[in-house]
C-alpha cells in the first residue's frame, strides 16, 4: 500500500508524498519548503501549484488537482480536500488501493488545521480506512486557547503599541502565517508593511483571489501608524532597517511552552497556529473514522500513539509501524 524511503511513498502506483528530493511523480500537500522538491511532475492544488512555481521555478510541471475532483493515477483515484493550513493546502484521499483485505482508502493529511482561517479554505476531511496524520502538537500541553481570544490579544497589543508611538513587528513564516496575520490586522483597520520576501508571496495570494487588505512592501518612510510583518528571528535577512522603536511579537502554537518568548527572542509570543492543536488531532481521528491510524511529524509521536491506543484506536508510529505491518 505505502512505504517509507526517506519520505512517504505510495507503493503501487509509486507516488512520492511530500518528499523533499526530486521524484518522477510527487504529490505536494502545500508549498512550504519541507514538503516539496523539484519533481518531474508535481501533483497539487492549483493554488499550491502557483506558490510552488513561485518558490522553485516558473517552469515546473504541475498536474492540478482541484479540491473534490477525482484524478486517476494508475489504478488508484486521487482526490484533494482542503487542509486549512495555508493557501492551497490539501489532504490527499487515495481510493482503490489493493490490499490482502481488499480495496482500501487512505487519507494523508499533510499539515492541517480544522478551525477557521482568514486566508485558507477550511479543512474538510473525508472518511477513510487508513489515516496518515501529522502530529505536530500531539501533546495535551498544546491544547490552544480559542482562536478568537488570541486574535483579540494580538489586535489589542498591536494597537496599543502604535498608540505609544512604537512599531509592532510581527515575526511570521514567509508563506502562510505572515499572510494570515496580515489579513487579521488589516481587517481591523491596521495597515501593514511586509518584508519584501513576504510581500512577493502575498502577491501570489492576491493573484489567487485572497484579499489581504491594506498591505504594502516595507518602506521605512511609511512606518508611522503601521504594523510590520517580517520573517522569524534568526532567518536570513529578517532585519529591516529604519525601525527605531520596535516591539517584537511572534505568533506560534509553540507559545504554549512558557520558555518560547526567550527561544524566539521576542518581547511577546502569542499562540496563533496554522497547525491542528492537540484537541483537533483527536477530532480528526473521530471524523475520519479509520480502521488504522499512522502518526508522523511530531516531537511526541510515541506518546500520542499510546494515547490513541488508550482511546481504542489501532494506532502506530508511521516509520517503524507501517514498515513492519504493510511491506
Amino acid at each position: 500500500m505505502f512505504h517509507w524511503d526517506r519520505g512517504l511513498f505510495l507503493s503501487r502506483p509509486r507516488l512520492a508524498i511530500d518528499v523533499q528530493r526530486q521524484q518522477p511523480h510527487g504529490f505536494i500537500s502545500h508549498a512550504h519548503h519541507d514538503h516539496m522538491a523539484r519533481h518531474t511532475r508535481a501533483y497539487c492544488t492549483p493554488e499550491t501549484g502557483m506558490l510552488y512555481r513561485h518558490r522553485l521555478g516558473s517552469g515546473r510541471t504541475v498536474v492540478e488537482l482541484p479540491w473534490g475532483k477525482p484524478y486517476d493515477f494508475g489504478d488508484v483515484r486521487l482526490t484533494t480536500h482542503p487542509a486549512g493550513h495555508c493557501l492551497g493546502s490539501a489532504m490527499l484521499l487515495v481510493e482503490g488501493l489493493k490490499t490482502p483485505e481488499g480495496e482500501q482508502s487512505l487519507l494523508y493529511t499533510g499539515d492541517f488545521k480544522l478551525g477557521n482561517s482568514a486566508t485558507a479554505k477550511k479543512a474538510d476531511p473525508p472518511t477513510a480506512d487508513v489515516l496518515l496524520t501529522e502530529c505536530t502538537f500531539g501533546d495535551p500541553r498544546f491544547a490552544l486557547p480559542p482562536r478568537e481570544q488570541t486574535i483579540e490579544e494580538l489586535i489589542l497589543l498591536v494597537k496599543a503599541t502604535i498608540d505609544r508611538g512604537q512599531t509592532p513587528v510581527v515575526h511570521a513564516y514567509e508563506l502562510g502565517k505572515a499572510q494570515e496575520v496580515t489579513r487579521i490586522l488589516t481587517s481591523c483597520g491596521v495597515a501593514v508593511l511586509q518584508h519584501p520576501a513576504i510581500f512577493a508571496v502575498s502577491q501570489v495570494y492576491q493573484q489567487c483571489g485572497v484579499d489581504l487588505g491594506a498591505v504594502q512592501c516595507f518602506d521605512s518612510e511609511l512606518l508611522e501608524g503601521r504594523a510590520v510583518v517580517t520573517l522569524p528571528k534568526r532567518s536570513a535577512g529578517y532585519r529591516l532597517a529604519g525601525i527605531a522603536r520596535p516591539v517584537s511579537i511572534a505568533v506560534t502554537g509553540w507559545a504554549m511552552d512558557e520558555r518560547s518568548a526567550g527561544r524566539w527572542e521576542v518581547d511577546h509570543v502569542l499562540p496563533l497556529s496554522d497547525h491542528a492543536d492537540f484537541t483537533e488531532l483527536l477530532e480528526l481521528v473521530e471524523r475520519v473514522n479509520p480502521r488504522q491510524v499512522y502518526c508522523l511529524h511530531g516531537p511526541r509521536l510515541k506518546e500520542f500513539v499510546a494515547h490513541l491506543c488508550e482511546l481504542g484506536h489501532d494506532a502506530h508510529l508511521a516509520h517503524d509501524g507501517f514498515q513492519r505491518r504493510l511491506f
